[in-house]
């Protein structure tokens, strides 16, 4: 957060929690910030910092207070007499209010009957709602409003702007709604890149994906989840959202997870009846979370299974040809001497010609005189016959391994 404050070149407030605790110990963490350049008054810096505790509320009102203190300083300033301007803190589909968008207004006053575009979407304010619910008529700048209206629930982070019209707002959002719509189509046409990096991929491993629609509570949620399975993937196997969304989880949902092979993952949502009902009927599996990081693990381990084993060989021994033997109904034998190591049957060899691998292949029959053996240590003697292969001859060196096929994570 400091870096983003930095980034952003904007001044940052410290608010020290948790002084409550009897090891509370500010000085301590006004110390440490020194590291990261962040200079305190109390330390001869420039930065405002109020110790507070969010389990009493002890030190909040002062904590406000320098909030406002740092505004002035800053000679923040906003016309109210034009149209408003913000942006969309949260948005929730609400079951009985429809889609409802926390907004902050940051230029003008916005009004109701106000004609608004945000984000995606567009409508006519109907109700303005404080965070205490009362009603308003108009919300001035820098004040936080519930915003009623809207045709549909746009995402945190959006812009919100008043619009002089309805067809202006409609226009608006149908161009913004089709740009999305053709961005959607070229991520889920795999991402492609340059032609080469195409080609390459090709000639190489396939990408695997694993399809999933994501509902939740309220945008920032999905949008949260949307970035986190994002996070996951690799040049091997990523997460691709078919759909993202908000609100209970309905039948056309279902119905696009179908056509997707795709799970749902719900957050903090559910499923109506003829939902449920869909999903049972075309096999569809709707998995309920309450927390973000249980849902990206079960993705995790998901995607892990989409990527292929890892081979690990492990080398075994070194076995030097002395004889070769004709063996009816087996064919060539080799008789051994086992210069190194051990040799299993049923493991892996390489056959060794003057050092060069001049065939790779399984070890059919191991014997120690006319017993079957499981192995034979080094210094011992026996045959070998390797399966689908004749071309032995005395000199030859064989080379045992086993290979292992481990399960890789993400």
């Amino acid at each position: 957060s400091i870096n983003h404050a930095k980034a952003a070149k904007v001044p940052v407030i410290v608010a020290i929690n948790k002084i409550d605790l009897p090891a509370a110990d500010p000085s301590k963490v006004r110390t440490a910030l020194l590291q990261h350049e962040i200079f305190v008054e109390s330390m001869g810096g420039e930065v405002l910092d109020v110790e507070v505790s969010a389990k009493t509320g002890l030190g909040l009102d002062k904590l406000l207070e320098t909030i406002l203190l740092q505004s002035e300083l800053m000679e923040l300033k906003a016309d109210p007499d034009r149209p408003a301007e913000g942006i969309v803190v949260e948005a929730e589909l609400d079951k009985g209010r429809g889609p409802v968008a926390t907004v902050l207004v940051k230029r003008g006053t916005l009004k109701i009957g106000d004609i608004i575009v945000a984000g995606n979407e567009w409508g006519r304010v109907r109700a303005l709602v404080t965070d205490k619910g009362e009603q308003l008529d108009a919300a001035l700048p820098s004040m936080p409003v519930e915003v009623l209206g809207l045709n549909g629930t746009p995402m945190a982070g959006d812009r919100i702007a008043v619009v002089e019209n309805e067809a202006r707002a409609r226009e608006i959002s149908d161009y913004r709604q089709r740009l999305a719509r053709e961005k959607a189509v070229a991520r889920q046409a795999g991402s492609r890149g340059s032609l080469e990096q195409m080609m390459s991929q090709l000639q190489t491993s396939e990408l695997r994906e694993a399809a999933v629609v994501v509902k939740a509570d309220v945008g920032g949620s999905a949008e949260a989840i949307a970035q986190s399975l994002d996070k996951l993937g690799t040049d091997e196997v990523r997460a691709r959202i078919v759909h993202q969304g908000v609100g209970g989880i309905t039948e056309s949902d279902v119905a696009l997870a179908a056509a997707s092979n795709a799970p749902i993952l719900a957050f903090n949502v559910r499923a109506s009846k003829q939902a449920r009902d869909a999903a049972e009927r075309e096999g569809i599996e709707i998995r309920y979370y309450s927390i973000i990081y249980d849902l990206v693990d079960d993705m995790k381990a998901a995607m892990s299974g989409l990527l292929a084993p890892e081979r690990r060989e492990t080398f075994l021994g070194y076995a030097e040809i002395l004889e070769v033997f004709n063996v009816s109904k087996v064919g060539k034998v080799a008789g051994c001497l086992i210069t190194e190591g051990k040799v299993e049957r049923g493991t892996g060899v390489r056959l060794l010609r003057d050092n060069v691998v001049v065939h790779e292949g399984k070890l059919s029959t191991l014997k120690r005189f006319k017993d079957e053996v499981s192995e034979v240590q080094s210094g011992m003697e026996c045959g070998m016959a390797f399966e689908n292969y004749q071309d032995i001859r005395k000199g030859d060196q064989i080379e045992c391994f086993r290979v292992e096929h481990v399960t890789r994570k993400l």
